[in-house]
């Protein structure tokens, strides 16, 4: 029952029972009727005041509270000279003022979250509470290479594989370093937060690549130049000595020599070699900045295609070409490029058996340039070590190949990456308009 209807009840069974005594006085004496009937109607008055008082700050709190429901904090109340109503009235506004001041607080905090998340160099997954995915930023979009419109409500399981699989094993506060691509190497943090008091994960996804080549190519640089010039100083001299004996004929007029004056030439030509050998390390690490000019991608490739037609024929692998008539010029150190498409496509060839195929695209509208093979493919333990730096899996390898193509596109900006698609079919792509952060 309502307090008002309460309140009601009382006032109405007090007068009756006032009436019905002022009856019974009714019958003794007239004046003190008279006098009952005057306080009765007295008192009704003073009620009904009453009433009316106590309601009206009742409907007023009851507007109140209807409002805080609907989150409009603008309804305040003017004083009305009563102290009690007064007083719950100043309580009131006060908190109303609170509560707004909070309310525009938070928004502000959640635009400038907002606003953090969507800037943020690093991506960010935010996950609700049964686990699916409620927000991607434009980063973490950029990384998964997918429609992230087609990810919203969906379960972790529904990203990229790689991506599924480690944040599905992480749990809160642990972290797993990552390749993808063949080229990117990526952190993935898994973390909390707490949402009307339940816990949140939100996956982070911090790109690694250029602060990993930074202090790669330091170490290495450090090694090689180190090798090179203990290398240099030894075989100087030794080559010089070995020459000078050589051509010195008193020291072979005996022919019980002749052997060990091959053998001294075979030592001067392992020396030379090991030079060259040394000589390339050293062409990484000397790398220098790329001339960039106005090029055509087009001719650049049909050039190389050209020179590798000869290394391909004696593989018996035939090299096939899908590139537009109109030029597509881009800016790009032709030479360096060159040297790109070199390597590439010589490791297509070396990958790919007897009567097997190489195939260069590019498309202009993308521009993007893709060079496919159909070898035997990359496994993932190869992949994870792609554009390593020494890493090779040829016997007779140096493992500089690759990491020259990084170190030249990675200069030029450009987006890359190396991966078996299916088996029998390995794709090298150049995004000639992504830039790498």
């Amino acid at each position: 029952m309502k307090l008002r209807t309460k309140y009601i009840a009382f006032v109405a069974i007090l007068h009756i029972a006032a009436l019905a005594m002022s009856w019974v006085i009714f019958n003794q004496n007239r004046i003190f009727f008279i006098i009952a009937e005057a306080v009765i109607i007295i008192s009704v008055i003073i009620s009904w005041n009453l009433y009316r008082e106590l309601l009206r700050p009742l409907r007023s709190m009851m507007q109140g509270i209807e409002a805080i429901r609907d989150q409009d904090f603008n309804v305040k109340f003017v004083h009305t000279g009563k102290y009690e109503v007064d007083r719950l009235i100043g309580v009131y506004n006060d908190m109303i003022d609170h509560l707004r001041t909070e309310r525009t607080k938070q928004e502000e905090q959640h635009f400038f979250l907002e606003k953090l998340v969507h800037t943020s160099p690093s991506g960010i997954i935010i996950l609700d509470h049964d686990n699916c995915i409620q927000q991607i930023n434009p980063k973490a979009a950029d990384m998964l290479q997918i429609d992230v419109r087609l990810l919203m409500r969906q379960p972790v399981s529904s990203l990229p594989e790689v991506f599924a699989k480690t944040i599905g094993e992480l749990k809160s506060g642990e972290s797993k370093t990552i390749k993808i691509k063949g080229a990117t190497t990526c952190k993935i943090n898994c973390s909390q937060f707490i949402d009307r008091g339940f816990a949140r994960n939100f996956v982070v996804i911090e790109e690694l690549t250029a602060e990993l080549l930074a202090a790669e190519k330091n170490v290495y640089g450090k090694v090689i130049r180190m090798m090179a010039h203990e290398v240099n100083n030894t075989i100087g001299p030794v080559n010089s000595i070995i020459n000078t004996a050589l051509n010195t004929p008193i020291l072979w007029q005996a022919n019980d020599l002749n052997m060990l004056k091959d053998a001294m030439r075979i030592a001067a030509d392992r020396n030379q070699n090991l030079n060259v050998f040394m000589r390339n390390f050293a062409d990484l690490v000397k790398l220098p900045p790329p001339n960039k000019k106005q090029i055509d991608l087009c001719l650049t490739a049909q050039n190389v295609v050209q020179l590798m037609q000869l290394p391909a024929e004696e593989k018996k692998v035939a090299i096939s070409t899908d590139l537009p008539r109109q030029k597509m010029m881009v800016m790009a150190d032709e030479q360096q490029l060159e040297q790109v498409l070199i390597n590439v496509i010589k490791n297509a060839i070396e990958a790919t058996e007897n009567n097997g195929k190489v195939h260069i695209t590019i498309d202009a509208q993308k521009r993007l340039l893709t060079i496919t093979d159909d070898g035997k493919g990359i496994s993932a333990e190869q992949s994870a070590h792609l554009f390593t730096p020494f890493y090779t899996t040829k016997s007779d390898g140096q493992g500089i190949g690759l990491t020259l193509v990084r170190e030249i596109l990675t200069n030029h900006g450009f987006d890359f990456s190396l991966r078996t698609i299916v088996p029998n079919e390995t794709v090298f792509k150049i995004d000639m308009t992504k830039k790498k952060r």
